[in-house]
């Protein structure tokens, strides 16, 4: 008899993200011919620009032609792509990286959910509070997260509040643990962390030998030079953190999948016994073993992002979510809610109107001005009380949106 994981069925029934888009169809079949407006799921509106699809389309040719075709690639990626994220994402902050501490992925989630594979299941973690789902919800499946109470939090998860209360500026944790997850520009709160916040936990994390998870998926986006664009920028944090990038919100690449994961081969981890273990060569195996690697056209489309004219031009489409964010920002604050994040990230973070609970604030919006938001609660319990709005639309149905906010607002 086959048995089943069953630590899958401490997870809710559904994925955050899947069980709003159940919800919002359903309004829509009972609602027919409504138009709704999605600021929720970070899902992006613009299209490729015009280096990347050129860049694809010269890939695709090459692969119908017998003397360049290519089938299984290198694991961890074509160095043409490694060697340009190392001279555009790095060098020019005065970061020096190995090529073999790239490993290029088929897009930041799957390896922030597939990264917790290298650490022993009875592993500590703590996390920032509100989180993205993945972090935790990967955790879970292998039963390192515990058992989830009431008010929704796992039993062997350190929480880390992050609200407006503290400036959403985390705080060191209070009991020492094995790994931490931290993420920015941040995810959902659209926050960013200051280069001595940062230090913080680049030394937190060397004194109490502690692995940090670290997400940079929207570095693109910081607009102010003062914050830190990778967690390498602090002394150390080669010999205590791994990080990980997207192209998805960068460069559009939510249907191209690609992105990379930096592992130095300064990082171990120890065994039970006390031995020191690399932790770059067990990724590498990792990935040897379950990843046959991101396409070539994909990769070759993310190596055209680095060329002057892809630079450019993914700056322009980065600047257009911006003035969302900005549009979203003046917008809500005249309407007297309280909002964070839309200054660095293309997230903005608000609090309901009233106290009103999170999920309540979602029905009532959809019902009453047809626009989609993410209800707080779903990134943790200190998400209670919050929504959060993408600026990934179009500069039209994002003002339309926001027209029909105002409208039923008032």
């Amino acid at each position: 008899m086959a048995l089943v994981n069953e630590h899958f069925l401490k997870l809710p029934n559904n994925y955050l993200f899947a069980d709003i888009a159940k919800r919002v169809n359903r309004f829509k079949t009972t609602h027919k011919g409504v138009d709704v407006i999605s600021l929720g799921i970070g899902d992006v509106t613009q299209p490729l620009c015009p280096a990347v699809v050129m860049a694809m389309h010269k890939a695709a040719d090459e692969m119908g032609d017998a003397h360049c075709f290519r089938g299984y690639g290198p694991e961890h990626g074509y160095d043409f792509l490694r060697e340009a994220i190392l001279k555009n994402d790095f060098l020019p902050r005065g970061i020096h990286l190995d090529i073999n501490e790239v490993f290029i992925n088929d897009g930041a989630k799957s390896d922030t959910g597939n990264i917790q594979e290298l650490i022993r299941w009875d592993n500590s973690i703590g996390v920032t509070d509100p989180i993205y789902p993945v972090y935790l919800d990967s955790n879970a499946m292998i039963g390192r997260a515990g058992v989830k109470d009431e008010q929704g939090r796992w039993s062997n998860v350190e929480y880390i509040p992050c609200n407006a209360e503290n400036g959403f500026v985390p705080s060191l944790p209070k009991h020492r643990v094995d790994v931490v997850y931290l993420c920015y520009p941040n995810n959902p709160t659209g926050t960013v962390i200051t280069k001595a916040e940062l230090r913080k936990w680049v030394n937190y994390a060397l004194k109490n030998d502690t692995l940090i998870f670290y997400d940079a998926a929207y570095e693109a986006y910081i607009q102010d030079d003062s914050i830190p664009h990778s967690i390498y920028e602090i002394k150390g944090a080669r010999k205590c953190a791994i990080e990980f990038h997207s192209y998805s919100k960068t460069a559009g690449f939510t249907g191209v999948r690609c992105g990379y994961t930096i592992v130095p081969k300064d990082l171990t981890a120890a065994t039970i016994s006390g031995e020191r273990i690399p932790l770059n060569p067990l990724w590498n195996r990792r990935q040897c073993t379950k990843f046959n690697g991101t396409s070539y056209i994909s990769q070759r489309a993310a190596e055209a992002i680095y060329t002057p004219q892809g630079k450019e031009q993914v700056k322009a489409t980065i600047n257009y979510y911006m003035q969302n964010a900005a549009k979203m920002l003046q917008t809500f604050k005249e309407l007297g809610m309280e909002v964070y994040g839309g200054e660095n990230a293309p997230y903005i973070w608000a609090r309901t109107p009233k106290g009103i609970e999170s999920w309540k604030f979602f029905e009532e919006l959809l019902h009453g001005a047809h626009v989609v938001c993410t209800p707080g609660v779903g990134f943790g319990p200190n998400g209670e009380g919050y929504v959060r709005f993408t600026a990934f639309g179009s500069h039209e149905r994002t003002e339309e949106a926001l027209e029909r906010i105002k409208q039923w607002m008032k």
